[in-house]
């Protein structure tokens, strides 16, 4: 047994991580009609939330933390807006969009203190708190498709 604690940083990084893999996962075996299956009256969709899940990233991380324009990052400017992917996005593209956009996120975090704050409405929240809002956040939505996934695979 390991004698070696893991510091709050790594264990928050480590719990976004594995949320962020999580979403990635919900394409994993859908064809592209499968990804864009409506189930549910909302937008909601595989492919909608890992869309969505990119724009999580880019509004928390590179508009909020990093401090650029919505405009400057691609961003729309409603939640709403967000789950709508584009005629032309394929599996492909979105997680292409996605890992990149994830992995932005954590270059942009790695320069900057746990205790750093960002702007949220208003209110000034930390690093932490935008760790833990991350992880609440991909673990919703990575739920949403598991459900999701789970009916379009039994209805082959």
């Amino acid at each position: 047994m390991s004698t070696e604690v893991a510091s709050e940083r790594a264990v928050l990084e480590e719990f976004v991580d594995r949320q962020r893999a999580a979403i990635a996962g919900l394409l994993d075996g859908l064809t592209e009609e499968e990804a864009r299956a409506r189930l549910v009256p909302s937008l909601t969709t595989p492919l909608a939330l890992v869309t969505h899940a990119t724009f999580v990233e880019k509004v928390w991380f590179h508009h909020r933390l990093a401090g650029r324009s919505r405009e400057e990052v691609g961003i729309p400017e409603t939640v709403e807006e967000s789950f709508v992917p584009g005629d032309d996005d394929t599996i492909a593209t979105v997680l292409t969009s996605y890992l990149a956009a994830c992995e932005e996120s954590r270059a942009i975090a790695a320069g900057r203190d746990l205790d750093d704050q960002l702007d949220w409405r208003g209110r000034a929240v930390n690093l932490r708190y935008l760790y833990g809002h991350m992880v609440a956040e991909l673990a919703r939505h990575a739920g949403h498709g598991d459900i999701l996934v789970e009916q379009i695979r039994a209805a082959r």
